[in-house]
């Protein structure tokens, strides 16, 4: 499994790209994989507000629901409709066209995983 290194990660499996004060958010492919084919997600609105650590939603597979945490804070400037339209986007491509949603950055970003941290976690989990 591929993990790109540009982006960073969390320890409960979600990734972030920030370009210009706005972090792009997704699950990764490790979580894609192991939820099994997601079949629906629960986002929160534009204009919400979301705390780093905090869950913000969830996605429901044929195995299990599962949160989904926040790796920052700040406002939901946009939400990837595609992914509530077409779940499975989230397993076929977590990177690019299964992103979650846009987070408008209220504070720093906190210490998060490098692409090298995060695939020395997922071979532990």
């Amino acid at each position: 499994m591929s993990i790109p290194q540009d982006l960073k990660y969390t320890k409960e499996h979600e990734w972030l790209n920030v370009v210009d004060g706005v972090a792009t958010v997704g699950i990764t492919a490790f979580a894609a994989e192991s939820l099994g084919d997601i079949v629906f997600v629960q986002l929160p609105s534009v204009g919400d507000t979301v705390t780093a650590g905090e869950v913000f939603g969830e996605v429901e597979s044929t195995k299990s629901v599962s949160e989904l945490y926040a790796p920052v804070d700040g406002e939901v400037v946009e939400v990837n409709e595609a992914t509530t339209d077409t779940p499975e986007l989230i397993n076929s491509d977590p990177y690019a066209e299964g992103w979650l949603l846009k987070v408008r950055l209220s504070g720093d970003v906190p210490a998060l995983l490098d692409a090298q941290a995060y695939a020395v976690l997922t071979q532990e989990s």
